[in-house]
């Protein structure tokens, strides 16, 4: 029991602090005393204080603000409030801001409590700011407890109350306070602890409360995530029984959970052992057993945890259906084997003897080298190869070493992890190398590969793995190589511009495919084909073709092979109305070839044009073929190259093989 003896001394006490004078640190503790200053600098006037109450859908804001502490709280005062009953206490939980959400208490001194001047109900605000030093406002403040008796309270009004009070704190964050007050005769240095215990166990539910709703929350996105996957998910146990199906898992199965849960992996994939597996496990083929029935499919095995009780794995697994890893990879690549054998056309011993080879090749995974001058079908013969091999399932990756700009190949091929340079996609990129996996690809124009770049498709092709630009972990490939090429490789390797053993390392198996000049007849079966493939069916369908225009066709030396056909018969086909192809709509490349034939004066001004003999060799019939060519264009490369049917880089290459001269060309254009 406190003395009237010291209650007396506690006022005085009280009074000169208010009126500046005498030493009431003496008697008050330091904690009561830094509150009253506190309490001063709100100008606060302790003998006519004003209220700050809450109206009623204020406080229902206020208390949906904090509706989970609230409950929690509002249990554990009830809890308290039973031990407490008719011992003339309030139990109160105010929120962070002091304003008191839940208040109980006996009939008697809550009636006391709401018909005071300053009414201790709820809504109403006790922060320190407001009513000064009181058991809600100075723990918010200072963050601990504290117990204020009589006249320690820096209001007049509530010197008759004693008061203890706790916060509630989590991570350091003040949440409210737990406050029991009473007559100030019924000081008990238990009540402060009693309302400690309450803020602390209130503190540690709601900790539990947010962490259950974050797991639940957690676990409801996880569930919709794994549910909106491709992929179909197993989760098994320690004893290799099923605990969890995604919804992919049911569309393709057509089964139901009850019908899946706690069954054995064995049910639904009778091929696999997971005895044997040591270690994660992608891309597996293997049979997957669904209600109705049986399907091809790529899994992937995964180790999750081990059980403490069997010492025993549990597993994940996740599988797709075949046809969806074709579609999948197609769309993203864009591209795809669309040609076998059959599409390649031609009777001839020579194109024969190459599509035998090329089928013998394609039952294996040796590398193979494909030349052959521009135009000639080597991407054809490649994807042949692709189709009637055992990648056939895999994706047909083709790539064009010539167009890619010298300083990006490197990553096409070959691919880079996060940040591995300036203005690389921040997640990283996987090359075409990856992409092809358990595929083909098809590196064409190889001989155009920059040098210090064939040193890394050398160390790719032996070690059969690919590491990312920036990355340290290689990826193991199962893949097939296919290169091509319309420059002499050899030559190449003496001019030090391609690395002999990556030479030898891509000509494992050569098939070289002959220009469409040493083809023979296979000219006019291709003839045939193009016209069926691009005839108008506006106008009479083609039926003849001018004797002359077969002659024509058999020596004219086609530097653009069968591409450069092809786009001739398109044109002809657009221009011809009568159902005859005749002279008058070959394009003017092929009219001049014709003319040249027959001998004529030189023009000693324009030296480059020159007659065409029919002893000329084939080298150089197409060497005056592109002089003319070039004559028309004014020397322009690009027009020059368009029209023979080639590409530039080809075009400069026939140009540096016959010493060819552009610049001169434009030059006597102009002088003319």
């Amino acid at each position: 029991m406190i003395s009237e003896k010291y209650l007396t001394h506690l006022k005085k006490a009280r009074q000169d602090f208010l009126s500046n004078r005498g030493h009431p640190e003496d008697i008050v503790s330091k904690e009561i005393l830094d509150s009253w200053i506190r309490s001063r600098s709100y100008n606060i006037n302790p003998d006519n204080v004003q209220s700050d109450i809450l109206y009623s859908a204020q406080l229902q804001s206020h208390i949906s603000k904090n509706q989970i502490l609230y409950d929690i709280a509002t249990y554990f005062i009830e809890y308290l409030y039973q031990f407490v009953r008719g011992s003339g206490f309030i139990i109160m939980f105010a929120d962070k801001n002091g304003y008191i959400l839940k208040a109980i208490g006996d009939d008697d001194i809550m009636e006391i409590a709401e018909n005071q001047a300053i009414p201790l109900i709820e809504g109403s605000c006790r922060a320190e700011s407001v009513i000064g030093t009181n058991a809600i406002g100075t723990p918010l403040y200072t963050g601990q407890p504290i117990q204020i008796f009589a006249y320690e309270h820096y209001v007049t009004l509530s010197a008759n109350w004693t008061c203890s009070g706790a916060p509630i704190i989590m991570d350091g964050e003040i949440l409210g306070v737990i406050c029991l007050s009473g007559a100030w005769d019924k000081i008990h240095v238990h009540t402060l602890g009693m309302v400690m215990a309450a803020g602390e166990a209130i503190a540690r539910q709601f900790y539990l409360t947010l962490a259950n709703d974050k797991l639940t929350l957690v676990r409801n996105q996880l569930q919709t995530s794994i549910d909106s996957l491709h992929s179909g998910i197993f989760l098994l146990d320690e004893n290799h029984n099923i605990t969890y199906v995604n919804e992919m898992t049911l569309i393709n199965l057509e089964y139901t959970k009850e019908e899946m849960i706690s069954h054995s992996y064995k049910e639904f994939f009778p091929e696999l052992e997971l005895g044997k597996i040591k270690k994660n496990t992608y891309d597996i083929e293997t049979v997957i057993c669904g209600k109705h029935q049986k399907f091809q499919c790529y899994i992937s095995i995964k180790f999750v945890s081990r059980s403490s009780y069997t010492n025993r794995e549990t597993f994940l697994i996740s599988f797709r259906k075949e046809e969806y890893i074709k579609k999948f990879v197609n769309k993203v690549m864009g591209s795809s084997a669309h040609y076998s054998f059959q599409n390649i056309i031609g009777s001839c011993a020579a194109i024969k003897r190459v599509k035998e080879l090329s089928k013998r090749v394609s039952k294996g995974n040796t590398n193979v080298l494909i030349t052959g001058e521009s135009g000639t079908g080597k991407e054809l013969f490649a994807q042949s190869i692709h189709n009637s091999s055992p990648f056939s399932d895999g994706p047909f990756i083709a790539i064009n070493c010539g167009a890619i700009p010298k300083e990006l190949i490197e990553s096409e091929l070959f691919g880079y992890s996060a940040g591995a340079f300036t203005g690389a996609k921040k997640e990283g990129r996987a090359g075409k190398f990856e992409l092809a996996n358990n595929g083909t690809i098809f590196l064409d124009e190889i001989g155009d590969m920059p040098y210090e770049v064939q040193v890394k498709l050398l160390r790719v092709l032996q070690e059969r793995c690919v590491t990312r630009i920036g990355a340290k972990t290689p990826i193991p490939l199962n893949i097939r190589v296919i290169a091509a090429t319309n420059v002499n490789l050899e030559t190449a390797v003496l001019n030090h511009t391609f690395r002999s053993d990556l030479y030898y390392r891509l000509n494992v198996f050569d098939l070289h495919i002959p220009a469409l000049r040493e083809r023979g007849n296979d000219i006019f079966l291709l003839t045939d084909y193009f016209l069926l493939k691009y005839q108008n069916s506006d106008y009479e369908p083609i039926t003849e073709i001018m004797p002359e225009v077969k002659s024509l066709f058999t020596i004219y030396p086609w530097p653009g092979n069968i591409r450069e056909l092809e786009n001739t018969i398109e044109r002809m086909c657009i221009l011809t109305t009568d159902g005859i192809l005749s002279l008058d709509v070959l394009p003017a490349n092929m009219l001049r070839f014709l003319q040249a034939q027959t001998p004529v004066t030189e023009d000693t001004a324009y030296p480059y044009k020159v007659s065409i003999s029919s002893e000329l060799t084939i080298d150089e019939t197409e060497k005056k073929l592109i002089i003319e060519h070039l004559i028309n264009s004014g020397g322009n490369i690009k027009r020059a190259a368009g029209s023979l049917g080639m590409s530039r880089r080809t075009l400069y290459r026939k140009m540096e093989k016959y010493r060819i001269d552009p610049d001169k060309i434009r030059f006597e254009r102009k002088e003319m």
